[in-house]
């Protein structure tokens, strides 16, 4: 198990990234366009550099469900390989069996 500090970091932190997205694309929608005035723009990079650092969405980091454990992880399952492995064997996977020579 990860630490539980960790998991509510990242729990934290997708919530941020959730209530911030309309408004930081919003604004980087305004810093990309090249058709408005340098100075509208250099002010919307300035609110974009204000927003919360957790509210971007390239902090963010997978975390099995189940474990917590940010290595090794599926994207497809939400899970770690470790938790993919104990499911398996415990046969809560239809048609996966623990592999074994």
């Amino acid at each position: 198990m990860a630490k539980a500090a960790m998991v509510q970091r990242e729990i934290k932190r997708q919530k941020l990234v959730a209530k911030y997205a309309t408004k930081r694309a919003a604004l980087k929608e305004i810093v990309n366009n090249q058709e408005l005035p340098m100075e509208e723009r250099f002010k919307a990079g300035l609110a974009l550099a204000k927003l919360p650092r957790n509210s971007s969405a390239t902090r963010l980091h997978n975390r099995c469900q189940i474990t917590g454990r940010p290595h090794g992880y599926y994207r497809k399952l939400k899970v770690s390989r470790i938790a993919l492995r104990q499911l398996a064997s415990d046969g809560m996977i239809p048609g996966m069996v623990k592999s074994s020579w």
